[in-house]
């Protein structure tokens, strides 16, 4: 929490995150002052506002949401602080005592808002549309736009306080679980127990004995602890069941679709692209991999394996920081000086801890503070990679912030665009600095498995997590089945040329999004087509191009897809518009085959 950074030998200096800009400790007289303060301001609103919203001018309506806005701020910096020390050691009980405890106060405090939108989405809309007229609500017309999109789905008053309440105590709890149990697992390889982030790491280490030891050791503890996983599972999914039948969802995507603005149809389109893309991506690929390795088909665990040509050279952490800073610098310096307040300001934590949360993430907290970084960075390219990614999700919220605590969130599909694009821009520029065609070609290789990770696998999952809710509605499923729909998806997405032992049915369990965010997982694909088809616009611009991307993402949720792409001559409704995505990715394969 205070930012001290720890020396690692191999990859130097590695940085800790400085949580005091948000509070100075769990037990601080701060966090109890915004606490109470948030407490008595929110009784304070509800007696103020609650049945008297209709009777409200414009200037007095937009004066009453900039006060929730207020309120509802000071709660984000709460959570985020909270969500912030859990994700730094889960194992502690204390500290997971402290985050429950934080989840159960906010909502208690923020049940008395609660009736703000649900009173705002009664009235009329001509009503509405008089009163936008003025400036002081005007001002909100996009977060109002976007809340009124849920007003088909909104229940009575009664019962939205009812699951509000009980959130706590239902899917917050079970994610809780989740969380704990992961963190807790310790894997056995070479005579030592791996947390999961170090076991998943060495699925890409360059001794074949060693992928294959910790590929079985993941799967055998998964699957030990599959009834576990399995009852969090069916709890869930049954759980977003009976409320989507409440609410009167078509399909177990639809309320992500309309939490994320996106046309159900246009998520369609994506996944029968990229699912008819199957053979002429992941299946080409891994054959021309196999190949390579001089078999008929790769065992799972050297799916992601290095190169047999490749050194496997490690890449210590100021080396990565320049990298990426420098990719950043030669698109948009503007960018690339938002990017060094990360490094320079302690806002990365990336060292590997037993009880930190595996995997990585850009957490926005507030717009009065600032984006916080989680990686476990271990020197891998693929690590620089994630460190690109993540810093594109962090540039972004920091652009977006002057919109508002409410409007400066960015909806899942274009949430990823900037990650993406920063990846693309790390990616681009060390290719071209590479002149050896052994190094061309391992890089080549490790960029199109990143986006086949990325486009083909999370389509994959998404067609794997759709089963599972279309199938749980019909009664719970055993475990044996969530590992037969497992396999199958994954068999039919990456194709004959990557064999499967029966540990790997396990797999399914370890990610964290199907548990977090139901149905996240399309928006990696969506986020990585839209920016291949981004960067292609990019690289035929002339000049103007960085400036009108960086008022793209300084536009955070005030806009829909359609008007932020529209200046670059972009339609995601377009069928044409996937595929085109698709065809850089294909174009990276053909390289690679003419290579050979």
């Amino acid at each position: 929490m205070n930012g001290k950074p720890v020396v690692d030998e191999a990859l130097g200096e590695l940085p800790a995150w400085d949580l005091t800009d948000l509070y100075p400790g769990p037990d601080s007289p701060e966090l109890k002052q915004d606490l109470a303060r948030s407490e008595d301001s929110a009784r304070d609103f509800q007696k103020t506002y609650a049945g008297r919203l209709a009777s409200l001018d414009g200037e007095a309506l937009g004066a009453a949401i900039a006060a929730f806005e207020s309120i509802q701020e000071v709660l984000g910096r709460v959570m985020s602080y909270a969500q912030l020390v859990y994700s730094g050691d889960m194992s502690d009980p204390e500290v997971s005592r402290f985050f429950q405890g934080m989840q159960e106060r906010s909502t208690t405090i923020s049940s008395n808002l609660l009736f703000f939108a649900l009173e705002l989405n009664r009235l009329e809309d001509a009503d509405l549309d008089e009163r936008l007229k003025a400036p002081g609500l005007a001002r909100y017309a996009p977060w109002l736009r976007d809340l009124r999109a849920m007003r088909p789905h909104q229940l009575s008053d009664e019962l939205e306080r009812l699951l509000h309440e009980k959130y706590v105590a239902g899917r917050a709890a079970w994610t809780r679980l989740f969380d704990e149990t992961m963190a807790s697992l310790r894997f056995p390889y070479q005579g030592k127990m791996l947390t999961s982030a170090e076991v998943i790491n060495r699925l890409t280490d360059r001794d074949p004995a060693a992928r294959r030891e910790a590929a079985k050791s993941l799967g055998k503890v998964l699957g030990d602890n599959m009834r576990v996983f399995s009852l969090i599972t069916n709890t869930l999914a049954k759980d977003k069941e009976i409320e989507d039948g409440w609410r009167s969802y078509a399909r177990p995507v639809s309320s992500r679709n309309l939490a994320n603005f996106v046309e159900d149809e246009v998520v369609d389109a994506l996944v029968g692209s990229v699912h008819r893309g199957y053979p002429r991506l992941a299946h080409r690929y891994y054959a021309l991999k196999a190949k390579w390795f001089g078999v008929e088909a790769l065992p799972y665990w050297d799916r992601n394996a290095p190169l047999p040509e490749d050194d496997d050279r490690l890449i210590p952490w100021q080396d990565a920081r320049q990298l990426v800073l420098n990719a950043y610098a030669d698109f948009s310096p503007a960018l690339a000086a938002i990017g060094k307040q990360f490094f320079d300001q302690s806002w990365i934590d990336a060292p590997v801890r037993p009880g930190k949360a595996p995997g990585a993430f850009a957490h926005p907290t507030v717009p009065s503070a600032h984006p916080y970084l989680l990686l476990n960075y271990q020197g891998r390219t693929r690590d620089v990679m994630t460190l690109a990614h993540e810093l594109g999700h962090g540039v972004h919220q920091v652009l977006a912030g002057p919109q508002g605590h409410l409007m400066a969130e960015t909806p899942l599909t274009l949430a990823e665009t900037a990650s993406v694009f920063g990846e693309m821009l790390t990616f681009q520029a060390m290719l071209a600095a590479e002149t050896a065609p052994k190094q061309r070609k391992i890089m080549l290789a490790s960029k199109v498995e990143d986006m086949l990770n990325t486009v083909v696998r999370q389509i994959a999952m998404h067609e794997f997590e759709t089963r599972v809710h279309d199938e749980r509605r019909s009664g719970e499923l055993l475990p044996d089945r969530l590992g037969e729909i497992w396999l199958e998806t994954q068999t039919t997405s990456l194709g004959p040329s990557i064999a499967f032992d029966d540990e790997y049915r396990h797999f399914w369990a370890y990610i964290p999004h199907f548990i977090h965010v139901p149905f996240y997982v399309y928006a990696y694909a969506f986020g990585d087509c839209l920016v291949n088809s981004l960067y292609a616009v990019y690289q035929g611009a002339e000049t103007g191009f960085a400036e009108k991307y960086l008022e793209m993402l300084r536009a955070g949720g005030s806009k829909r897809h359609k008007e932020l792409l529209a200046p670059f001559g972009l339609d995601a409704s377009d069928p044409a518009f996937w595929d085109r995505g698709l065809s850089l990715v294909e174009s990276f394969i053909e390289e690679l085959e003419a290579m050979d």
